[in-house]
């Protein structure tokens, strides 16, 4: 299975080199920033699956800044983890009610935070911790490598099947070519972006072999989202 993408903002250093090789060892891939405005755009670039987000860092605060990432339609359901000295219920529950799915305050077990993460991807993003990927009618089992659609065999080939499971692991949510090359194309930069709309093209005539409304959304100058809103 693909690793696990974790992006954390804290800016104690000793606490983010530890916090990191915990999530390293246990297979994560690990992108640490200091900066709440830098952890605006490192989020777009690196699209993680899940957040650990220190509630006092540079630029912007870790409840701003989650604030922000309920808002837009990318990030509104980005598992996030809030981290922080504060230990007051008031405390705790602002930052829930922003939007932090958990909350762990300092000083704190590494290990119990990279179980608790776990937990967190298992309840908010259940595809993360299956073999299994199940949506409108589409079921992809990565260990047999085999997809069906309203229990018919579905034949895809290596790249449609990539695209596929990217789209199944993040339903409904838009991303653009630019982020489809670079995640399901091994060798991105030697790819033009019209290649993804020609994949796009033949993932639809796979899905739609037997029938069925079009799985695929477009959306106008954003890129392409697994939707079934809409299909009949």
């Amino acid at each position: 299975m693909t690793p696990k993408r974790l992006l954390l903002v804290e800016d104690d250093k000793a606490i983010a080199e530890l916090v990191q090789f915990h999530f390293e060892r246990e297979g994560y891939v690990v992108t640490s920033t200091a900066n709440g405005e830098e952890a605006l755009i490192l989020v777009e670039e690196v699209r993680p699956d899940l957040m650990v987000l220190d509630w006092m860092i540079e630029g912007i605060s870790g409840i701003e800044l989650c604030r922000r990432l309920r808002r837009k339609p990318s990030t509104a359901n980005l598992p996030i983890i809030m981290l922080t000295a504060r230990g007051e219920e008031d405390d705790r529950l602002r930052g829930l009610e922003t939007g932090a799915d958990d909350y762990v305050t300092k000083p704190f077990s590494p290990k119990e935070l990279v179980v608790r993460a776990a937990a967190v991807l298992r309840r908010v993003r259940p595809a993360l911790a299956a073999e299994t990927l199940d949506y409108a009618g589409l079921e992809m089992d990565m260990g047999a490598h085999r997809v069906r659609r309203d229990g018919k065999a579905i034949n895809l080939g290596p790249t449609e099947y990539r695209l596929l499971r990217h789209f199944l692991e993040h339903p409904g949510r838009v991303f653009s070519r630019q982020q489809l090359l670079e995640t399901v194309w091994p060798h991105s930069e030697e790819i033009e972006l019209r290649t993804v709309d020609v994949h796009i093209r033949r993932l639809r005539m796979a899905l739609g072999e037997h029938g069925g409304g079009d799985l695929v959304r477009t959306v106008r100058s954003a890129g392409y989202a697994l939707d079934s809103e809409g299909v009949a």
